[in-house]
């Protein structure tokens, strides 16, 4: 189960990324963290990027709410998005 931290008027969670992928694409869920596959490279904060925009478009947030906020270059990040998306969050970890 993806494991959800409250934090204010927002949530965080933990995103393991590959990068280099074949394709943009939701994997499911793995250890309490979301997996992302993005075919952006990991070079000058790319991969971060389209995981923001991938992540935006699956919960039907605008980019500027989704934030990297730990693990900018490291493959597991924590991301955070506001309160009101944990549903939609939980059926993109299913």
């Amino acid at each position: 189960m993806l494991a959800v931290r409250p934090d204010g008027e927002r949530v965080s969670f933990a995103v393991r990324v590959t990068p280099r992928a074949a394709a943009n694409a939701l994997a499911g869920e793995r250890d309490g963290a979301l997996l992302v596959r993005v075919t952006a490279p990991p070079v000058e904060g790319r991969a971060n990027d389209a995981v923001v925009a991938l992540l935006a478009k699956a919960l039907d947030l605008p980019q500027r709410v989704v934030r990297v906020e730990q693990g900018a270059a490291s493959r597991t990040k924590r991301v955070s998005v506001p309160r009101d998306a944990v549903p939609a969050l939980r059926r993109l970890a299913k």
